[in-house]
């Protein structure tokens, strides 16, 4: 078996598994925020709202990254642009919220870029194709995909010509 044909499984499981664990985080970053605000920067001035504002918008994007990060070891496309898009998300809702705890918010942007990047680079169809050897196709136009092997796809087309 070549190694390179597996050389993004690894990103893709990072990205899997750092949403679900940066979602358990957020959950309780959102909750500190909200209940035991004094724990943050009590000198923090923010864009529009306050800490618990931002509390409960940090713990609801935590929710779903961990949705997301179950989702995403499906392996289906809906679930890498869920994962970008919360990942996204939460790198912009963690720059606003660096004012009550900068250190953290800049790690988890970092992670959350990270995330970002597993996913589009190594969650696409192409890279399946290669990495795997297959194709989805859909031959009959009833919407239902099956896997083909490329090779199988080839030999059909050869013996049709």
């Amino acid at each position: 078996m070549d190694p390179s044909t597996h050389r993004g499984e690894g990103w893709i499981a990072f990205s899997a598994v750092v949403l679900v664990i940066g979602g358990a985080f957020a959950i309780i970053d959102g909750l500190v925020a909200v209940y035991r605000s004094r724990f943050f920067s009590s000198s923090a001035v923010y864009v529009f709202s306050d800490l618990r504002t931002w509390g409960w918008i940090i713990f609801g994007l935590g929710i779903a990254a961990v949705v997301a990060g179950f989702a995403v070891t499906t392996g289906s496309q809906w679930a890498r642009w869920l994962g970008v898009g919360v990942a996204s998300l939460n790198a912009v809702a963690q720059l606003v919220f660096a004012q009550g705890y900068p250190l953290w918010s800049l790690m988890i942007m970092a992670i959350d870029f990270l995330v970002i990047y597993g996913l589009i680079v190594y969650g696409g169809r192409a890279f399946r194709e290669q990495a795997y050897g297959y194709e989805e196709i859909d031959r009959s136009g009833t919407g239902t995909v099956r896997r083909e092997t490329i090779t199988e796809s080839t030999d059909e087309e050869s013996r049709a010509a």
